[in-house]
């Protein structure tokens, strides 16, 4: 198998823009997540991977061949749609060597082939069956049989958990994850969903505008965002607008305490960034910002309480987990916020906020 490296690749589609100079490298056997809100040109983009699309400029290169002009039936790539596009008058295991098939695979070959894709994403004993006898999980199961049968050299899948539900959905993340871990393709899937790029990927890539924002592993994605659209789109966070003054930041009558990168000089509009997760409560002892708050709601989700405030630089969301030390709060409680300087992320004001 082979990595993919894409070279300043665009799409118009008459005068506008969709994919804007994309430069990525798909490391072999790496999964990667195209991650973004609709309408951001992750699809455009893998559709432009997989050859339904001709790039406007730009190359495609597998190792060192460059396909950009291949046809798709020609690449060997694999590719999962989120309608799955299966054959209903076909049988499971029909669909699944329905490739094996067309190009002249003997019926004996293609057979032991689909029994053996079928026992490799728990399908077995499933082959005459029809495709409206199935559930959703195992209908994406048979599309992720019929495009390994293919022994794609890179497997495309375009939302292939959308029309799942939620349970299901999170179960089948991890079932596809350990599966392309089991097997060392090079993997690219497109989401919307934050939690399904997380949980799967090596490597997240986020975009915006038909343009990449980040490239990287998803904890690096998620606790070092280098852009505002990039902490509000990954996870949740409380933004506040300030200025830089004397290498702190003044947001209202209050100066808080951060690193302030050396590029911002004082008198810089900024934006302040903090995960729900970061703030303490009622705590001392903590190195940071302490503000007066009261609590205006209390979300409670389970194991952890989403506590809203209002505070002296205005509202905010603190994610306080459940545990040995639970304490409980009440609408109209006072109380202190703590903000730990490791905690703040600090952007220019006039940056994009997610779609």
């Amino acid at each position: 198998m082979k990595g993919l490296h894409l070279a300043g690749i665009y799409k118009d589609f008459g005068s506008v823009r969709a994919v804007e100079n994309i430069k990525l490298d798909f490391a072999e056997g790496e999964l990667t997540a195209l991650l973004g809100p609709s309408g951001c040109g992750k699809t455009t983009l893998l559709r432009m991977i997989a050859g339904l699309e001709m790039p406007s400029g730009g190359s495609i290169l597998l190792g060192e061949d460059n396909i950009t002009a291949l046809a798709a039936h020609k690449r060997r790539f694999g590719m999962v749609f989120q309608n799955f596009a299966l054959f209903p008058h076909l049988s499971v295991r029909e669909n699944v060597v329905y490739s094996l098939v067309i190009a002249g695979t003997s019926k004996s070959d293609a057979i032991d082939t689909g029994e053996r894709l079928l026992d490799l994403v728990q399908l077995s004993g499933y082959g005459d069956r029809r495709i409206g006898e199935l559930s959703g999980g195992q209908r994406q199961r048979v599309a992720i049989a019929r495009a390994l049968a293919q022994e794609p050299e890179v497997f495309l899948l375009d939302e292939p958990m959308s029309a799942l539900d939620a349970k299901l959905r999170e179960d089948m993340q991890v079932e596809l994850r350990l599966l392309q871990q089991r097997l060392g393709i090079t993997t690219i899937v497109v989401t919307h969903d934050q939690r399904e790029a997380m949980t799967m990927a090596d490597k997240i890539v986020v975009m915006s505008q038909g343009r990449v924002e980040q490239v990287g592993p998803p904890q690096q994605i998620y606790h070092r965002p280098e852009n505002a659209f990039v902490a509000d789109f990954i996870g949740k966070a409380n933004f506040f607008d300030g200025v830089v003054e004397a290498g702190k930041v003044r947001v209202g009558q209050s100066l808080l305490e951060l690193k302030t990168p050396a590029e911002f000089i004082s008198g810089s509009p900024v934006q302040i960034a903090c995960r729900p997760e970061t703030p303490y409560l009622d705590s001392d002892g903590i190195a940071g910002s302490r503000l007066k708050a009261s609590v205006t709601f209390v979300r409670d989700v389970g194991p952890v309480r989403d506590i809203h405030l209002q505070t002296e630089i205005g509202p905010m969301i603190v994610e306080y987990a459940r545990g040995e030390t639970e304490r409980s709060f009440t609408v109209g409680q006072e109380t202190i916020v703590t903000l730990p300087v490791e905690g703040l992320h600090v952007f220019p004001r006039n940056e994009r906020a997610a779609a």
